[in-house]
C-alpha cells in the first residue's frame, strides 16, 4: 500500500509503503466498541458518593408519638423521603476499571488505523517541525493541508522541537500525542490523522 508523503506546506516529497497488516485489516465495529468502552471506563474516577440512611448523623429515635398529634405517622428522620435524609440506591465508591486482552487492544488500534486509511483521512508528514513557535504560522499550514480536525502522532523521540508543540496548543480540534499515547478513542474522535514518517516506523514496531 503506497501512500504519499507531504511536508507542512502540502507539497508532495515522496511516497511510503504502508503495512497491510496494520492499515488494511477487516473493519470490526464490535472490536472498536469494546476498546473504546474499555478506555472510557478506565478513565472514570469512581469517587462519586452519596450517604445512605445508615451513614446520616443523628438519632434514630421516633420523631414524635404515633397518635394524638394530628400529623402523619413519622419514624426515623434519616429516611430518604425527608430533606437531609439518606439517599436510596445512591452512587457508592467503586472502581470502573475493566480488563481487556492485549490482542484485542492491539487489534483495536489496527482497526482504527484501517478505518482512517479507508476514509482517506491519513496524512503522512515528512517532519513535524517549524523554525519558530507561531500559532498563526501553523494554522496557515493546516489550512494548506485542508485540516480542521486532526490527531497528530509524532515520534516518541522527538523531544527537541518544542516550537511545533507550543504552536498547536491553542488550536481547537487539534491534538498532538506521541506514538506511546496512541489510542483508539482519539483516532476515531478526530476527522484526520496526521503521522510523521518517524512516528510511522514506531507505529509499525508497536503493532507488529
Amino acid at each position: 500500500m503506497k501512500h504519499d508523503v507531504v511536508n507542512l506546506d502540502s507539497k508532495k516529497v515522496g511516497t511510503i509503503e504502508l503495512n497491510k497488516d496494520i492499515f488494511s485489516v477487516p473493519i470490526r465495529k464490535d472490536i472498536l466498541k469494546d476498546v473504546v468502552n474499555w478506555q472510557l471506563s478506565n478513565r472514570r474516577q469512581g469517587t462519586h458518593k452519596a450517604k445512605q440512611r445508615s451513614e446520616i448523623t443523628g438519632t434514630s429515635a421516633k420523631a414524635f408519638k404515633q397518635k394524638g398529634t394530628g400529623r402523619a405517622r413519622r419514624g426515623n428522620l434519616k429516611t430518604n423521603i425527608l430533606r437531609g435524609g439518606g439517599v436510596t440506591h445512591g452512587p457508592v465508591l467503586r472502581s470502573h476499571k475493566k480488563k481487556l486482552p492485549k490482542k484485542i487492544r492491539k487489534l483495536g488500534l489496527k482497526t482504527a488505523l484501517s478505518v482512517k486509511e479507508k476514509e482517506k483521512s491519513i496524512i503522512i508528514i515528512d517532519k513535524l517541525s517549524i523554525n519558530k513557535a507561531s500559532t498563526k504560522e501553523i494554522s496557515k499550514k493546516l489550512e494548506k493541508l485542508k485540516v480542521k480536525s486532526a490527531l497528530i502522532i509524532d515520534s516518541n523521540s522527538n523531544k527537541d522541537d518544542k516550537g511545533f508543540k507550543k504552536s498547536i496548543l491553542n488550536i481547537t480540534n487539534i491534538n498532538l500525542i506521541p506514538v506511546i499515547g496512541m489510542n483508539v478513542h482519539d483516532i476515531l474522535k478526530f476527522k484526520n490523522l496526521i503521522i510523521s514518517k518517524d512516528a510511522l516506523v514506531e507505529v509499525e514496531k508497536r503493532l507488529i
